[in-house]
């Protein structure tokens, strides 16, 4: 490019009667290319730039889910414990029924109902 040019430069030159005519269009011309080589060259770094964001954001998805699928199973694994435990405690409490029926689920006082049901501490 030509030292002093700007692509804002409204000052206009008209060529000198000796100089080829088409010789600014030739510099218009090539600024232009310029321009658009340089706004290619940010558009395909925005592109980029954009896909590399998603392959992180999906990689931290990915990872994400692995952890609520381990969860879950996790949580189904100790549904399945603790649903055994009830249905082997069940038999136990039904001689227990309170007299009244407005009560649902009446309270346990005896120590012994407390004593066979072991249930163990899951972390998470």
């Amino acid at each position: 490019m030509a030292q002093g040019s700007d692509s804002n430069d409204t000052s206009y030159k008209s060529p000198s009667p000796g100089s080829r005519p088409s010789s600014s269009d030739d510099v218009k011309k090539v600024m232009r290319r310029e321009k658009n080589r340089i706004a290619a060259q940010k558009s395909r770094m925005r592109q980029t730039q954009k896909a590399d964001s998603l392959h992180l954001e999906s990689e931290n998805l990915e990872k994400e889910n692995a952890a609520l699928r381990k969860e879950v199973k996790q949580l189904t694994e100790e549904a399945k414990y603790l649903s055994s435990v009830l249905s082997s405690h069940e038999p136990l409490c039904t001689g227990l029924a309170p007299q009244t029926t407005d009560l649902l689920y009446p309270p346990h006082h005896s120590s012994y109902h407390h004593q066979h049901i072991a249930v163990p501490h899951y972390q998470h």
